[in-house]
């Protein structure tokens, strides 16, 4: 019986080409984003809802729907407002 060499090959260090490790696309650094939380929109062109409109508008829903998922998900936001503005009583 002959013996075998093969168990003996020790692969070559890999020290040339791409590389990888994002699915055989060459790997990149992500550009830098600097203008995170400005926009480009003049002042006034984006209407945020004030906190107490969304709160009257939540309690509008809860009277008219009929649906137990759209109740239990108004009725988690509005008790979620009552706990941080310390309204909430068990």
């Amino acid at each position: 019986m002959t013996t075998s060499n093969l168990s003996k090959i020790k692969p070559k260090l890999r020290t040339t080409g791409q590389v990888t490790g994002n699915f055989g696309r060459p790997k990149t650094k992500a550009g830098s984003n600097t203008n995170l939380g400005l926009s480009d929109k003049p002042k006034g062109a984006i209407k945020v809802t004030r906190e107490k409109d969304y709160i009257n508008r939540l309690y509008d829903a809860l009277d008219v729907t009929d649906d137990p998922k759209l109740k239990k998900f108004l009725t988690f936001e509005i008790k979620k407002y009552l706990i941080k503005t310390n309204q909430w009583s068990n």
